[in-house]
Formats: structure tokens, C-alpha cells, sequence
């Protein structure tokens, strides 16, 4: 399986629950709503910056020049666009027919507008924590450069 599958597999079912998560939140405190959306878009950004964090730091530490970086950027694309195929269509889903308080919009909204949305959410933190990633896993690759050492120089010159 590739990796971005599994990226956007992990981070569909991440988001998938939030919104669950978020839809029975608003149904028994409609009050608290901001607190929860709140709560619930830092749990998704907070989960796709660990996981470019990750891939930063295992790319940084395999690669000691930045040309021979792995391309993270379409590989956390595709896992946001995945995902947000997938959390559109399981949001419509269970708001239509499962889960109260989730919103009953038209399908084709859920998966292009909230899809859309879904695979900036990730994508965007994904990026910044893969950046910081990969200067903290370069930072072991660093070689001191080789001193030469000094010519030996004549006393009597």
C-alpha cells in the first residue's frame, strides 16, 4: 500500500471522528458549539502536523542534502485529497442517516466543498511540520567539515 493511502486513510478516520464527535457535542451543548468546533479543528491540524513531523524528521536524518529530500508535498496531497474524498462521503453518510447534529448538506457539497477544506486542513499543517521535521533530523546529519591542518612553518623565516 502506498504511504499517502495510508496518511489519508489514518487522517480520514481521524477527521471522520471529530465530526461525529463534534456533531453529538453541539446536539447536548449547543451553547459551547465554538468551543467545540475549536476543539475539534485542533485535533485534526494537531494530528496531520505530528505526522509531517514525522516524515520531516525520518527524511531529514535519511538524506543529508535537501536534493535528495523524498517528495512530501504530493505525498501529503494526495493523502489530504484521499481523505477528504472519504470523510465527505462518511460524513454524509452518517449526518443523513446515523448521527444527529452533523449537518445534512447534499453530497456534492460534503465531498468538494468539505472535501476541499478536509485537504487543506491537512495538507497545510502536514507541510509545516514536515519543514520543521526536516531541519530537526538534519541537524544529526551535519558533518563537521575537515580541519586541514596548518602547514608547518619554518622558525628561522
Amino acid at each position: 500500500m502506498h504511504t499517502w493511502m495510508i496518511r489519508g486513510l489514518v487522517m480520514s478516520a481521524v477527521h471522520t471522528v471529530a465530526r461525529v464527535l463534534l456533531g453529538m457535542a453541539i446536539v447536548s451543548s449547543p451553547f459551547d458549539s465554538t468551543w467545540w468546533k475549536t476543539l475539534a479543528l485542533i485535533a485534526v491540524i494537531a494530528v496531520a502536523l505530528i505526522g509531517g513531523l514525522i516524515d520531516g524528521v525520518a527524511d531529514g536524518r535519511k538524506h543529508s542534502e535537501p536534493e535528495d529530500y523524498n517528495d512530501l508535498t504530493v505525498r501529503w496531497l494526495s493523502a489530504g485529497l484521499l481523505a477528504g474524498l472519504i470523510t465527505g462521503i462518511a460524513c454524509w453518510i452518517l449526518g443523513n442517516h446515523v448521527v444527529d447534529g452533523m449537518g445534512q448538506n447534499p453530497i456534492y457539497i460534503e465531498v468538494f466543498v468539505g472535501g476541499a477544506f478536509t485537504a487543506l486542513l491537512i495538507f497545510v499543517p502536514a507541510l509545516l511540520g514536515a519543514a520543521v521535521g526536516r531541519r530537526i533530523g538534519q541537524r544529526g546529519n551535519k558533518q563537521p567539515a575537515a580541519v586541514e591542518p596548518a602547514e608547518p612553518q619554518d622558525a628561522l623565516a
